[in-house]
């Protein structure tokens, strides 16, 4: 049986379809595996030809053939879509401290921002909070939660949110990379992926469909710090972080710091962690092919390992 919150996510998806104040996702999608891993690069064409319309001229990124648009949206400093939500785009609080808001520039369809009613800067540590509105929809829902810590990890706002996108087939997901980790992990176990050649841990963690809520949004908060501490992911004299990503999602939570967005002129989020990878022209669905999928995340990651003995 559906959720009433499900319920309203998609009556408000239909409506702001309908109205056209949210676009339906058009794409083509290739597979690349890599090392046996199967990456999904997805060009959404529409999407790029009707943002290259639209801002080419105005926004700096597009002439310097940046995308604007994809992954996460248009980065402008000055203005801030989460401070008072689009009417035809909200659809409701999430506890207290959240509200539910459909991402414009979604990747798939009930793509969610779970952004926070006051404002915070995205690359704030993560709080119980922020996991009790992740845990709310992961636990009734499935599906993965995610984080874009920072311009460089391709967050375009600066207001703290999380993003949840359902379980569905191509869209990105924590399984395929779980499959290769160590089986019957306790949960605090830290473990690296032999695939990743970054910086990056990943941490069994009460996280997906039928979790309880409640104990899940702690022992996300606990795997988060876990993860922070074997990276060294500290925050600064600003009490900011440095960019980073996280998933969680199906019982893991992987965490990587980021160095920067783009991989020759494709912008990576957590989503490409993921395996699923967009682009916005199709000339870079070569570009991933050529190097590789994993090689193009290497890039954009940190060096170096994590051997941390499970806990």
């Amino acid at each position: 049986m559906h959720s009433s919150f499900m319920d309203a996510v998609r009556a408000r998806s239909d409506q702001a379809i309908a109205s056209g104040d949210l676009q339906p996702i058009l794409a083509e999608q290739v597979v690349i595996e890599d090392q046996g891993l199967p990456f999904i690069v997805r060009w959404v064409a529409a999407l790029a030809a009707k943002d290259a319309a639209r801002d080419g001229a105005s926004r700096p990124q597009a002439a310097q053939g940046q995308p604007t648009i994809l992954p996460g949206g248009p980065r402008d400093p000055d203005f801030n879509p989460f401070l008072k939500p689009d009417p035809a785009l909200l659809v409701g609080p999430v506890g207290e401290h959240h509200v539910a808001i459909l991402n414009k520039f979604p990747v798939c369809l009930h793509h969610l921002v779970l952004a926070r009613r006051a404002f915070a800067e995205q690359l704030s540590p993560l709080e119980e909070i922020d996991f009790q509105a992740l845990a709310f929809i992961l636990s009734k829902e499935g599906g993965l939660g995610f984080y874009n810590g920072g311009a460089a990890a391709g967050a375009s706002q600066r207001h703290k949110h999380v993003q949840w996108i359902p379980d569905a087939p191509g869209n990105a997901s924590l399984r395929a990379l779980g499959a290769g980790l160590p089986a019957d992990q306790a949960q605090g176990a830290i473990v690296r992926h032999p695939a990743l050649d970054m910086a990056h841990c990943f941490v069994r963690v009460d996280a997906g469909l039928g979790a309880d809520a409640g104990a899940s949004a702690r022992a996300m908060l606990i795997a988060f710090g876990q993860a922070c501490a074997a990276l060294d992911l500290r925050p600064g004299a600003d009490g900011l972080l440095p960019p980073c990503n996280m998933l969680v999602g199906d019982g893991w939570m992987l965490v990587l710091p980021r160095s920067q967005e783009h991989f020759q002129g494709v912008s990576l989020n957590a989503l490409s962690f993921g395996g699923t990878i967009y682009v916005r022209d199709p000339a870079q669905i070569g570009a991933i092919r050529a190097a590789g999928p994993l090689r193009a995340l290497a890039s954009v990651g940190v060096p170096g390992q994590v051997y941390a003995k499970n806990q």
